[in-house]
């Protein structure tokens, strides 16, 4: 069998090998009330809310902020809130021959931060988006004053063989041809516990954001730019007070991957939510923001 996936690489590549399109600009399903500003280069969503010490917060692969619409009015009360579309995700540019590498949206993350006048923020991260907020907190400790990560996305040995494969040219863009796009119900319920939170609304979000211009390209490119083996023997430098928090039946990322982190990150408190899957946020929702805003305090 190891010996014919060459092979099938290689029909692959032949088949349905080409281009991806990338997109800039307004989407189709745009909402009539989304904000945006242009950094470095792209045309990114963003919502800014709230007075008091500043948090930002990043979503994770192939989701959007809307990740934290639950989570932003808890704060906002006491702290000034951005979140944002990563490059490539949500409602944000999807362009061409950009960098879609953690580091580069940590730029991004930067450019933004500029653009509103934020010097420096506590920064609230999920699963891939902890990888950007860990390269933020390496490339400019100064303006990252403390981490939350939530199922942190950060390690070689976390990306399945599907993300390996996708480096190769031609083989990824075969394989998000054939794939990325299918069983969006299935996908989803993976990363939840209760499976009752796996609503049809949900379904349908997901699927519309899989189909929206640029979709395809721009989740090859962010899966390319996840070289975590060459950062993550970094880790140690960051010195930040860190909450990681974990949700303990995670399918996605598994809770070994929280355990090492927090033995790596020198300050760095580890916090387990039982019955809970990859979205503590949502699973476990009043226990995890009543630790996070306990957290954010010490910033006041």
């Amino acid at each position: 069998m190891t010996r014919a996936l060459p092979i099938l690489a290689a029909l692959l590549c032949l088949t349905f090998s080409g281009c991806l399109a990338f997109h800039t600009g307004p989407l189709p399903d745009e909402p009539p009330d989304a904000t945006f500003l242009t950094a470095d280069d792209t045309r990114v969503r963003f919502v800014d809310e709230g007075e008091g010490p500043a948090v930002v917060l990043l979503h994770g692969f192939a989701a959007s902020l809307s990740t934290w619409d639950d989570v932003i009015p808890e704060l906002t009360p006491d702290h000034r809130v951005l979140a944002l579309d990563l490059r490539g995700f949500g409602f944000s540019d999807r362009p061409e021959d950009a960098d879609y590498s953690p580091a580069a949206q940590a730029r991004l993350v930067f450019e933004v931060m500029d653009a509103r006048g934020i010097d420096s923020a506590a920064v609230v991260a999920h699963s891939w988006g902890s990888s950007v907020a860990l390269t933020m907190a390496l490339e400019d400790p100064r303006r990252v004053e403390r981490l939350a990560l939530y199922d942190a996305w950060v390690f070689a040995d976390q990306l399945p063989t599907f993300f390996l494969w996708s480096r190769a040219n031609g083989v990824g863009e075969a394989l998000f041809r054939l794939f990325y796009r299918a069983r969006p119900g299935d996908k989803i319920e993976l990363a939840f516990y209760d499976k009752s939170k796996v609503t049809q609304a949900l379904v349908d979000e997901t699927r519309d954001a899989l189909h929206r211009p640029g979709a395809l390209a721009a989740a090859l490119e962010a899966v390319r730019g996840q070289r975590f083996e060459e950062v993550e023997h970094r880790y140690g430098e960051v010195t930040q007070p860190t909450l990681i928090m974990w949700g303990r039946e995670d399918g996605v990322t598994r809770l070994s991957a929280g355990e090492r982190l927090a033995t790596e990150l020198p300050n760095a408190e580890l916090v387990v939510f039982p019955r809970c899957g990859h979205f503590p946020m949502i699973e476990a929702a009043d226990a995890s923001t009543r630790k996070l805003r306990a957290f954010l305090e010490a910033t006041r």
